[in-house]
């Protein structure tokens, strides 16, 4: 069939917005979503905030098109490096504009601090330099939750379209990024045709991102919650963001119910297949034989567990096991809490409290760090190490157990084995160590600009583990980034985009032979 005009040109023009660099169509969706926030605060009367967010989203697009028109018909001639760089910058230069209705919005704080909180939201960390929640209207904190939840979705679409070709983020301990295994790989991702491969990717993610997000809304809006409330914690909760209007869940009207369905939609974090099987990390047996998503289930479960015991042998307070209503509120805080930071999204449970007085932690910050480090599944938006490469580590140390008894044996790899490559332990130990030790550079160089060093460590982690909350839970008492000099703040910055990139693709974008690629 002969192809009318207007579908050729039609075609034609959607090739030529695909050729566009990738940072340039991530800042044409970040203009176009400006007008969200704009008729958001046009309808509540905050004019001020929607005027700064509708010119800004306008001058945006003004500056899309010029730039757009200048590139059309240009190929790209970075390869595999230009969206790596894209996405680099996307972390880095995206959030100036971004801050920039924030900071007018505002009106009353450095744009410096404004372009620090959009960093925190567009990493999905969520630390906020502004310590009161009051002190941001609702169509600023709409903003910070929908630059998070923007966040999240670029680091889906990544996962697939950048990072696993490159083998980075995790898809470098996978059998698949062995050497050999390049043809499977290229026909689950489509390594020689980039431009298809991030169409595909856009138009099979996002709708389930966008579905997710809404229905979590709605339920959450059914349950008690303001539509505004609940609007930010569903986009948080997707992006494991933990960014909050109100302070936390534990100050949202949907009460229990609320925390059951968020805590639900976490187990999305956890493991790529929740959603998708688009990458290599797919198994053919589904989530029952996925290592990610069975690690994560047993510390979710696991580490409450291991606090009632200490709570009961260690006869903490005896007393307080007599009523089963408040041990049972204990539980569900232990693991709704403890699965919030393992995904990195750091929302605390209501009953949390009562979970730390059952365990007899007064400052279970040690806890809540090592979640955050350990960290959700490889391709998805949570942070931290990455539970594919903690498997590695562990497949590996079980081995060597082995051999220390058994020491001419040969090794069964077996199905939950086979999603690992020869040397994956090997390289998530380098992993491992890069992390240690930009963790250490990180903590030190805090304390040298003055900050406390438990604190610093604590700015460290939540930075690298992209998990905010950790500066107002982890710590003894809760630190307060406005109060930070610049060059502190300048220094969380960095952490939270290496946090979010990881060191192998900063170590990548340096490399000379990708340049030339």
């Amino acid at each position: 069939m002969a192809r009318t005009p207007h579908r050729r040109a039609r075609r034609s023009a959607l090739a030529h917005l695909i050729d566009l660099p990738l940072f340039l169509l991530i800042f044409g969706v970040a203009s176009v979503s400006m007008f969200v926030p704009a008729l958001q605060g046009g309808a509540i009367r905050e004019l001020d905030t929607a005027r700064a967010f509708f010119y800004c989203g306008l001058l945006g697009l003004v500056t899309f098109g010029l730039i757009a028109t200048a590139h059309a018909g240009r190929l790209p001639r970075h390869g595999a490096l230009g969206t790596l760089m894209s996405l680099f910058s996307t972390f880095v230069f995206l959030p100036v504009f971004l801050a920039i209705p924030f900071h007018e919005g505002l009106g009353n704080t450095r744009f410096f601090n404004a372009y620090a909180e959009m960093i925190s939201a567009i990493t999905t960390t969520g630390a906020s330099f502004f310590d009161e929640p009051g002190r941001l209207n609702d169509t600023l904190h709409l903003w910070r939750a929908q630059v998070g939840w923007m966040g999240g979705i670029t680091m889906w679409i990544a996962a697939s379209a950048i990072l696993a070709p490159l083998n980075l983020g995790g898809f470098e301990v996978t059998a698949q990024a062995e050497p050999g295994q390049r043809e499977s790989l290229s026909g689950l991702v489509g390594r020689t045709d980039p431009r298809g491969r991030l169409l595909r990717v856009v138009g099979t993610l996002v709708p389930i991102y966008v579905g997710l997000t809404v229905l979590l809304w709605v339920l959450l809006y059914v349950s008690g919650d303001r539509p505004l409330v609940a609007l930010t914690h569903a986009m948080s909760v997707m992006a494991t963001s933990g960014i909050s209007p109100v302070g936390g869940v534990a100050n949202n009207g949907s009460g229990f119910t609320g925390e059951v369905l968020m805590l639900l939609f976490m187990l999305f974090a956890l493991s790529r297949l929740t959603f998708s099987s688009d990458t290599v990390t797919a198994t053919q047996g589904g989530l029952r034989t996925d290592p990610e998503f069975r690690v994560g289930l047993m510390i979710m479960v696991g580490v409450p567990v291991v606090l009632f015991l200490r709570h009961w042998m260690g006869a903490l307070d005896v007393s307080a096991g007599d009523d089963p209503v408040e041990a049972v509120r204990a539980f569900w805080g232990s693991m709704f809490t403890v699965l919030s930071f393992l995904t990195t999204t750091g929302f605390t449970s209501a009953g949390w409290n009562e979970a730390q007085s059952w365990s007899g932690l007064n400052t279970p910050g040690l806890i809540l760090m090592g979640l955050s480090l350990i960290g959700g599944g490889v391709a998805t938006t949570a942070g931290g190490v990455k539970l594919l490469r903690v498997f590695a580590l562990y497949l590996n140390g079980r081995r060597e157990l082995e051999r220390l008894v058994h020491p001419s044996s040969v090794s069964r790899a077996g199905s939950e084995g086979r999603r690992i490559q020869r040397n994956g332990a090997f390289i998530a130990w380098i992993f491992f160590m890069l992390f240690a030790l930009t963790l250490a550079v990180v903590t030190m160089l805090l304390a040298l600009l003055g900050v406390a060093f438990e604190d610093a460590l604590v700015l460290a982690v939540a930075g690298l583990s992209t998990t905010g909350p950790l500066t107002q839970f982890a710590a003894e008492d809760p630190i307060r980034l406005a109060e930070l000099s610049a060059s502190a703040k300048s220094v969380f910055c960095a952490a939270m985009v290496l946090g979010r990139l990881e060191t192998l693709a900063i170590i990548a974008l340096l490399t000379p032979d990708l340049w030339r690629s």
